[in-house]
């Protein structure tokens, strides 16, 4: 009987992204800090320390418009592959309907209830993608407005309302500029996951696979 991998080897995958968020996230914070007070020294300010950086505009509005189109372009992903197909795509189900293959063990909880809980369940990735975009859009604008009156406090500049500013050019400059490459990269994976491989990949088919595999 094989012996069941260890905690680490279950969950190597997470753990590293997860590690390698955490050091970009750091990479940011320190970076973004030291070239918002490299802009308010230039304006005659005091500096933010690191600890008050977390609560400026700068840093909120940095952090969740890069949040927001990540979450979207996951949630509008996973929708969108439920009902189309990319003939050969390793990304694509196939055009040809099969059956679930599911593992032998107990169904999670809200399936064996039924009912309203299996329904809501059936879709809840979808949903938390999409409430985590929710979220993360209304930080970002709130960031947003926050930065464009700090930075219109330093350029002597009357402030704008919330409503002024997310019906805006620069709000939406900034998360339309974040939502199309985000599309672009899927759709890369997508187009080019039917001709390139990735040996024992999980977004590759194999490697001796026909490039037509997923459209027979």
């Amino acid at each position: 009987m094989r012996s069941k991998p260890n905690f680490f080897r279950r969950n190597g995958l997470s753990l590293v992204l997860a590690v390698i968020f955490l050091i970009f996230l750091l990479g940011q914070v320190l970076t973004g800090h030291a070239a918002w007070n490299e802009e308010l020294l230039r304006e005659g300010q005091a500096p933010l320390s690191l600890w008050a950086y977390f609560d400026s505009g700068h840093f909120i509005s940095a952090t969740f418009e890069n949040w927001e189109s990540e979450f979207l372009q996951m949630g509008m992903y996973v929708l969108l592959t439920v009902w189309l197909r990319q003939w050969g795509s390793a990304e694509s189900r196939g055009f040809d309907e099969e059956p679930d293959k599911i593992e032998p063990g107990p169904a999670p909880w809200p399936v064996r209830k039924g009912g309203w809980w299996r329904k809501l369940y059936s879709h809840s990735l979808t949903a938390a993608f999409m409430g985590f975009f929710l979220a993360s859009f209304a930080l970002h604008a709130y960031g947003s407005w926050r930065h464009e009156n700090d930075e219109r406090r330093l350029q002597g500049r009357a402030p704008e309302t919330f409503v002024e500013h997310v019906g805006g050019s620069t709000f939406w400059f900034e998360s339309f500029q974040n939502w199309q490459s985000e599309f672009l990269a899927v759709l890369s994976i997508v187009v080019l996951s039917i001709v390139l491989r990735e040996d024992k990949s999980p977004e590759s088919k194999p490697v001796r696979a026909p490039h037509h595999q997923t459209g027979a």
